[in-house]
């Protein structure tokens, strides 16, 4: 099915390169579909001249997962936007049990990061790193030992180490969660490109509808012919485009690495040559949670600039559970 995720508003059509996905958004913010919660499109990086006595403030690091890196990164670009960091305990709770923010704001599913590092505690600023960079700076406000059986029966709806989701939270990540505030310091450097939110809302087309397109695997001819003929459906705008979007991170052990599939969407990109298709890669980390992931892919596509999204069948669901 396709749904529509909010108004569409006028969008810029070009935007001048920036370090950050803030300084590309604030040349029209007040022209764009809203990100998700209403407010501006979060920006977490810092100044650069800034950088390093963020970095000399910090008395721990942590050496953030592939998975971590993801939720970094989609945090810092404002992905994750109304997010300004991890959940903390509060609004864990209120995500796992109600799907929303303790706030009332609608998300799908828990943004945390996690420690086995007993010493790390609030008051703390934290050095994340990932595979010889320094990305972030995490100020700690909240420790907890989460009750994960219980995360994984609301979030994935089960609790059988079957799932890969439940796998994760139970078997790869440390028994406690932390959450605050995140500074970016630096994007990881990956093989493919990741453009942010701002850098493709800048890209679309002004006053026109965005049906965006979610998949984790190499497309085939079926999935081709959903995302063009979407563009026709009774509810998308006349000039409508669409923005393929695979996720591009993590996933269950017996799918296609991002690394390979990106190549496979590079060569149908120029085979079908489309210029109402736009194509962009999302440092994702899949979770294969199912209805609660089909609303965290929503609210993320929105925030990217989307009007309408694709609901496939069983979307991000597991075929072990």
């Amino acid at each position: 099915g396709l749904r529509r995720s909010g108004p569409a508003a006028p969008r810029p059509s070009s935007a001048a390169p920036s370090r950050s996905a803030g300084r590309v958004a604030a040349m029209a913010a007040e022209t764009l579909t809203p990100p998700h919660g209403g407010a501006d499109l979060v920006d977490l990086m810092v100044a650069e001249s800034e950088v390093e006595a963020l970095k000399q403030s910090c008395v721990a690091t942590i050496e953030c997962s592939d998975r971590n890196a993801c939720d970094v990164e989609l945090l810092i670009v404002g992905g994750f936007s109304p997010l300004r960091g991890f959940l903390n305990e509060a609004d864990y709770d209120s995500v796992v049990e109600n799907l929303r923010l303790t706030d009332g704001t609608v998300f799908g599913l828990p943004i945390v990061m996690d420690t086995a590092d007993e010493a790390i505690q609030p008051g703390m600023k934290v050095l994340l790193t990932y595979q010889g960079q320094d990305i972030a700076v995490l100020e700690v406000e909240s420790k907890w030992r989460p009750n994960k059986a219980l995360e994984a029966k609301k979030c994935y709806g089960t609790s059988s180490l079957e799932h890969p989701g439940v796998q994760m939270i139970a078997m790869e990540r440390g028994p406690f969660y932390l959450g605050g505030k995140v500074t970016g310091l630096e994007l990881p450097r990956r093989i493919f490109p990741c453009q942010t939110p701002a850098e493709i809302r800048a890209a679309l087309p002004a006053g026109k509808d965005v049906v965006a397109f979610q998949c984790r695997n190499p497309l085939h001819r079926v999935h081709v012919e959903l995302f063009l003929r979407s563009l026709d459906a009774s509810n998308v705008g006349e000039g409508a485009v669409c923005l393929v979007h695979p996720t591009v991170g993590p996933t269950q052990g017996d799918d296609i690495s991002g690394a390979v599939r990106y190549k496979t969407y590079e060569v149908l990109k120029e085979e079908l040559g489309n210029p109402s298709v736009n194509w962009a890669y999302l440092p994702y980390s899949m979770h294969m949670a199912g209805p609660r992931e089909a609303i965290q892919h929503m609210i993320i596509r929105k925030n990217y600039g989307a009007t309408h999204f694709i609901i496939g069948r069983d979307m991000a669901g597991s075929k072990s559970c």
